[in-house]
């Protein structure tokens, strides 16, 4: 029964790669049905994994046993921590990546563990009101348990460039067709989004004595866990450069020209990584804008010019880019285009990531309206789960906001809903301080455990990693020194502006400090405990107590208020007619059924529902209670 799957996952990018894997670690047969087995992972717009908010993503994905994390490593041309002189709730880890080392190390990963066939699926095969499968352009089925549908920017995709127009998710790529119009007739909401790349231009073709170096971090900090701890690719400069008043000048005279600007696209593009035209008009009092200028691979010829996506003509294209220092001679390898696309309202998806129309069907990545590697590749994991979840009869996964960035992601989608590509900020995390990249492995490792996510090796090697975390708090606890002897080594501890600091603010003759209390200082960290005599410790186990203890007292504070909102999360809201309910407007009415939010936690976070819808909302589950009892 070649035909029979456990779970097709259609596509094969960063969201049906994740999605695939998750599912065959679970013990699941895995069909990956893609257009083209050669673009498996491949990086269409900038070859870069993590960032803000994006790097604690790729954290969250490497714990529950995903791949992004471990590819980026082995890719590696440049590291950079983001905000490393912030607090740690804003920081993030940002990895320049070879992009075809990057796709053959996923490419390699992917084909030893599930089946890959090149293939145009048509269409979803439906049976009783639920997912069985799939249909074939050639009229073939092919039978699963669960589908899982991460198509990217692919449904009835078309590229711009100027007033040139072709079918294509991306160059090289065509689109598909019948699954979106399918959705569409099922009662979908399917409507249309925009995103863009900028052109890439040749290496030998740039005056890189006209730039700005930009070097990467000297301290490196892999992505994954189980990366090695030194970079094995050669490390690299990027660099930077900006646009000018004349580069404005010529994109202003031709706005006319860009179909973001003639109406030919519809679609809304992302907000956060606007086009240069956009930037040109929202920005107009500024007389310029950073341009980054980043090899796409190591010995490669194409670089990728970072802040200038843009769907102007190609003729344009040159004009405004040759206005820049540096590009004035510069050869185009690929011009800059837009994409404009169908996606399905995340409104009509529950939290596990299966639709609510269709059963077995689950959604993850563009196709939810996201933008973003690691945005794609989260939400493909967490459909991965649940799909294998429900085949295996084990209890739904659903992050909690405080979990996971990975569960403020989901539910800003599926209880909010998007009009325009949803990229992940630090800001949309209102309990961020519990949620940073170094202490994932805390927070998620159970989640890995419970479903079986991780090999027997990799989950060894995370609980030797947090059985040492725990043994090293205790050894701050227990690690002691006097007054007397700190004073002794103040001079090779702590500068002349420290040791001020420390004895006008707490230093007391006679006292004995413990190492877990010099902690909190702002003098003193692991590193200047170790030159007072505490044992050394590698930073992936130092670095994140430390981190909790000295934040301790604001995260004691932000835990308060995760439990106050999880008092209001037991009050389950699944089942209710919302028209009987008495006391919401008509609007609150409507959201509320739109969106059936599975606990008054949720229900708050919808646009809408107002502080009064809650309180009515209250009164009407404590009477329903009250009456069930009765």
């Amino acid at each position: 029964m070649k035909n029979q799957w456990d779970v097709i996952v259609i596509g094969a990018g960063h969201a049906g790669v994740e999605a695939a894997l998750t599912c065959s670690r679970m013990g699941l047969k895995v069909l990956v049905a893609t257009t083209r087995l050669s673009r498996i992972a491949f990086m269409s717009c900038n070859p870069s994994i993590g960032g803000l908010a994006k790097g604690n993503l790729v954290k969250e994905i490497d714990v529950l046993g995903g791949v992004m994390g471990m590819a980026g490593d082995f890719a590696c041309l440049q590291y950079k921590h983001l905000n490393s002189k912030k607090g740690p709730a804003v920081r993030g880890s940002r990895v320049q990546c070879d992009k075809t080392v990057y796709q053959k190390y996923v490419q390699d990963h992917l084909q030893n563990h599930v089946t890959l066939r090149e293939e145009e699926i048509l269409k979803l095969w439906i049976q009783n009101g639920k997912c069985r499968g799939v249909i074939c352009k050639d009229g073939s089925r092919i039978i699963s348990q669960a589908v899982i549908l991460t198509t990217g920017t692919f449904m009835g995709a078309v590229m711009h460039v100027g007033e040139e127009q072709q079918s294509g998710g991306r160059i090289g790529d065509r689109a598909t067709h019948g699954l979106s119009k399918q959705m569409s007739e099922m009662g979908f909401k399917v409507t249309r989004l925009k995103t863009g790349t900028p052109p890439r231009v040749y290496k030998n073709s740039v005056n890189w004595e006209q730039l700005t170096p930009q070097a990467g971090d000297k301290v490196y900090r892999p992505l994954s866990f189980f990366s090695p701890k030194k970079p094995l690719l050669q490390q690299i400069f990027c660099y930077l450069t900006h646009t000018n008043l004349k580069t404005h000048e010529v994109i202003q005279k031709n706005l006319h020209l860009s179909p973001l600007f003639s109406g030919i696209i519809q679609g809304v593009g992302p907000r956060y990584c606007p086009s240069i035209e956009d930037k040109v008009i929202r920005f107009s009092d500024k007389n310029s804008h950073q341009v980054f200028l980043e090899p796409e691979e190591l010995g490669g010829d194409s670089i990728y010019v970072q802040g200038l996506s843009t769907s102007l003509p190609k003729s344009v294209q040159e004009k405004f880019i040759r206005t820049i220092k540096g590009l004035e001679k510069a050869k185009f390898l690929q011009w800059g285009y837009a994409v404009e696309y169908d996606f399905i309202n995340p409104i009509q998806i529950w939290p596990t990531l299966e639709t609510k129309i269709l059963p077995n069907l689950f959604l993850a990545g563009q196709v939810n309206g996201s933008s973003g590697y690691e945005e794609a590749a989260v939400q493909g994991l967490m459909a991965g789960i649940n799909a294998g979840a429900k085949i295996l009869n084990l209890p739904e996964c659903v992050l909690s906001r405080h979990e996971a960035y990975a569960g403020v992601l989901i539910d800003d989608l599926v209880t909010k809903g998007t009009t325009e590509p949803y990229r992940m900020l630090t800001s949309r995390a209102e309990h961020r301080l519990v949620l940073r990249e170094d202490n994932a492995l805390e927070r998620l490792f159970p989640i890995a455990q419970k479903y079986g996510l991780l090999p027997k090796e990799k989950a060894q090697i995370l609980e030797k990693i947090l059985n040492q975390r725990k043994e090293y708090t205790k050894i701050l606890s227990q690690t002691k020194w006097s007054s007397k002897e700190l004073e002794d080594n103040f001079e090779n501890v702590l500068t002349s502006s420290q040791r001020h600091s420390f004895i006008k603010k707490d230093f007391q003759i006679g006292r004995v400090w413990t190492a877990r209390h010099l902690l909190k200082r702002p003098e003193f960290s692991y590193q200047t405990l170790e030159k007072l005599g505490l044992s050394k410790v590698s930073k992936e186990v130092a670095e994140p107590v430390e981190i909790e203890i000295k934040y301790e007292g604001y995260i004691q504070i932000q835990n308060q208020m995760i439990k106050k909102n999880l008092k209001m999360g037991q009050l389950s809201l699944k089942n209710i007619n919302y028209q009987e309910v008495h006391g919401l407007s008509s609007e609150a009415k409507e959201k509320l059924q739109e969106v059936q939010p599975l606990n008054l936690e949720q229900a708050g976070r919808i646009s809408g529902v107002t502080p009064a819808s809650i309180q009515a909302l209250i009164v009407y589950t404590h009477k329903m209670s009250s009456a069930c009892r009765h």
